[in-house]
């Protein structure tokens, strides 16, 4: 089978890595890729917003799967010209890609089907929400109604911040059209967990559980990013809190899956709170979270084209999914300065340093006669697997000291229990 993946992140690189595995693909394609995938995929220079060209591409060499991976392109409504086209594919359609697009739309979605959540409230007008912050008591959460690649969430500690935040959104327009309207919600106090999903639009099976750490410094401090490290499994997903979550959010989110017409066919990433009051919705993600993928899928025991295949046919209930029992860690290497302005073009020394058994997946890079670079915010994830959470973790971080570049950020408390 020829399989294509779209997209150049770390997440695309560990989808690529796990389905290289699968004695069913015989070739990979990527777009537009990165250099670490290029050394087991082929990568094809065509951007993952063109969404025309990626079609001719997968229609003129007869592709047999195509595996969307940024959430851009599938709120642009990708996969329904791929679907339009006869294409097999996986991910949601636009409609149900609105699951992410829009934070207004998700919490209206979560509102409807009764699914826990913090209370919100949608805001069109800078002198609407200031009003309506005096609702909220402190401190409080803003987000951008649209995507804004993972940083259009603040967590505002006074009001002269949640102020600055909604002009921020509404008036300054710091993330662009994702700030066309805002969302104001209570700040929720807990343990902050994910849970990605396979889903085929009539059954859902979770994954095994994953941490982030969405700030960028050590200690849960500083401003959010994509995400600075994860590991599996997270240990505050128990046996009891699946089972509610189960109940109480994945039954009542397949049911509004269904009940909205969304044939959803692909992934669904849920984020959560573990509350007082059991597990909230924080937010819907319609694709593989980065970097919760780097660590879900090197856990990942069953053939992945298998999953895929049986997601697109609507026979995931039919699938054993088995898991392995080691850990996983993850540990992002950013630039300089991110998430703000930050160099690009930096040489990268130490990568062939790396222990064999570690997964060094490519967040951020560019080659060039040899020399790799860094070319994103988020550079490179490094990743190992161990039968325990400190022995990964104690690998990861003698690994990540290996390499260097200029302006090199990390934090160092990833996976410390």
């Amino acid at each position: 089978m020829k399989v294509l993946v779209i997209g150049g992140g770390g997440r695309e690189h560990a989808i690529v890595w796990k389905l290289n595995q699968s004695p069913q693909v015989s070739k990979i394609y990527c777009a537009p890729g990165n250099p670490g995938i290029a050394e087991i995929a082929e990568c094809i220079k065509i951007n993952e917003a063109e969404i025309q060209k990626l079609v001719e591409f997968s229609r003129e060499i007869s592709i047999d799967l195509v595996v969307v991976g940024p959430e851009k392109p599938l709120v642009a409504g990708i996969v329904d010209s791929f679907r339009k086209e006869g294409i097999r594919v996986i991910g949601p359609t636009q409609k149900g890609a609105q699951l992410e697009g829009s934070k207004s739309f998700s919490k209206k979605f979560m509102e409807k089907y009764k699914i826990p959540t913090a209370v919100y409230r949608e805001i069109n007008i800078y002198a609407e929400g200031i009003e309506a912050l005096k609702d909220y008591s402190l401190p409080v959460v803003l987000k951008a109604d649209g995507l804004a690649a993972g940083k259009g969430v603040l967590i505002c500690e006074t009001m002269e911040e949640a102020e600055k935040g909604l002009k921020d959104i509404l008036v300054d327009r710091v993330f662009e059209d994702a700030g066309n309207k805002a969302v104001i919600e209570e700040f929720l106090v807990g343990i902050e967990t994910s849970i990605l999903c396979f889903v085929d639009g009539e059954t859902i099976i979770p994954m095994v559980g994953s941490q982030d750490h969405k700030r960028i410094f050590d200690g849960d401090m500083g401003p959010n990013t994509g995400g600075m490290g994860t590991y599996s499994p997270n240990l505050v997903y128990t046996k009891q809190i699946a089972a509610e979550v189960e109940e109480k959010i994945l039954k009542p989110t397949l049911k509004g899956i269904q009940e909205e017409d969304m044939d959803y066919r692909g992934i669904l990433f849920i984020g959560l709170m573990i509350t007082e009051d059991g597990p909230k919705v924080l937010e819907y993600n319609v694709r593989f979270g980065d970097p919760e993928t780097q660590v879900v899928l090197t856990r990942l025991n069953t053939d992945l084209y298998e999953i895929f295949n049986s997601i697109e046919r609507k026979s995931l209930k039919s699938i054993d999914i088995s898991w392995s029992n080691e850990a996983a860690v993850c540990v992002i290497l950013a630039s300089g300065g991110y998430p703000g302005s930050y160099r690009k073009g930096i040489e990268i020394s130490g990568l062939d340093k790396i222990e064999t058994d570690i997964m060094l997946f490519h967040a951020g890079t560019k080659k060039e006669k040899g020399i790799t670079y860094t070319n994103d915010g988020r550079v490179l994830g490094v990743t190992a697997t161990a039968i325990t959470i400190e022995e990964a973790r104690k690998k990861v971080y003698e690994n990540v000291a290996k390499i260097s570049f200029d302006g090199m950020q990390y934090r160092r408390d990833i996976a410390i229990k």
